[in-house]
């Protein structure tokens, strides 16, 4: 029930903010969850020996986060997507040398390693996917495709979780997550594909219900006279949440070396945010470069 409730009150919420919020609301948003998110992946490293670097890491990604939302103010969509992206590709660079420099005060010099790797792994875990997300909502038709990757991931965790409850016999990874089976992580890939066939067969329909709605800008709206392909649009759907499972999993394989069942316990029924989210994490970047070759390639999403 708590499951329920919980994600009754938050899928709204993030509704409005991926489809209305402006840039540096969503920005800020972003930016606290990749706060509470980095925050739990530093805090499962402590499980594993490592003392993180704490301060420098939290102060570091929201200034990841500044950057992308000032280089998103550009006016094109190619300035956008250059901008923000060497923006992404030069705090992923000088993160490395940050933190091993930042461990250079360490007393205990065996840790100084362990710490930077844990605090250069957390933002490319957490803080760089949602970084993704910014760069997508600004792209041209982008708060429908932030709306369709939100359909097929969370259309897959569902089918996930209720087929795997009730038909699931075969185990998909005992090790790493006892719960997962073959029947769920099936059902998962059917849902993903009719979840995100139906959003794009349907795009301008869906998107002219938004905009009437006010829930929804035109320029955020996908109303293309000429739409991917199908076949286009299902294997995109299909490697999404081929994604979304592998990252499902390997929160789960961080979570049982840690010895730990849930990454937090901040959202009643669901554990902490990365529980939430893991999943995202590995699709977001997935839909970040299909949206970026279009772009190079034909000139729109």
């Amino acid at each position: 029930m708590k499951r329920i409730t919980t994600a009754v009150v938050l899928i709204p919420i993030v509704l409005l903010l991926v489809l209305r919020a402006p840039v540096f609301l969503l920005a800020a948003a972003a930016a606290l969850v990749a706060l509470l998110g980095v925050r739990e992946v530093l805090a499962i490293a402590e499980h594993y020996g490592v003392e993180p670097i704490r301060c420098p890491t939290y102060i570091y990604t929201v200034l990841i986060f500044a950057l992308v939302g000032a280089a998103l103010t550009a006016q094109t969509q190619m300035m956008d997507m250059g901008a923000a992206l060497l923006v992404l590709l030069a705090a992923t660079a000088a993160s490395i040398f940050l933190f091993l420099a930042a461990a250079i005060t360490r007393t205990a010099l065996a840790s100084a390693y362990p710490a930077a790797a844990a605090s250069v792994s957390a933002l490319l875990y957490v803080a760089l996917p949602l970084a993704f997300l910014l760069v997508i909502r600004e792209l041209w038709a982008g708060g429908f495709l932030l709306l369709y990757l939100l359909g097929v991931v969370w259309t897959g965790d569902v089918c996930a979780y209720y087929v795997g409850r009730a038909l699931g016999r075969h185990k998909l990874a005992p090790r790493i997550s006892p719960g997962k089976t073959w029947e769920g992580a099936i059902a998962s890939f059917a849902g993903a594909l009719l979840a995100g066939g139906a959003l794009f067969v349907h795009a301008p329909q869906i998107s002219r219900a938004f905009y009437a709605a006010g829930l929804m800008t035109l320029r955020h709206a996908y109303l293309a006279k000429t739409p991917p392909p199908l076949a286009e649009i299902l294997i995109l759907s299909a490697v999404i949440n081929v994604a979304a499972q592998i990252g499902d999993l390997t929160e789960s394989l961080l979570k049982r070396g840690a010895g730990i069942k849930d990454s937090g316990a901040l959202l009643p029924g669901h554990g902490g945010v990365l529980d939430r989210i893991d999943a995202l994490l590995f699709a977001a970047p997935v839909l970040w470069y299909y949206a970026a070759l279009r772009v190079l390639w034909r000139g729109h999403v």
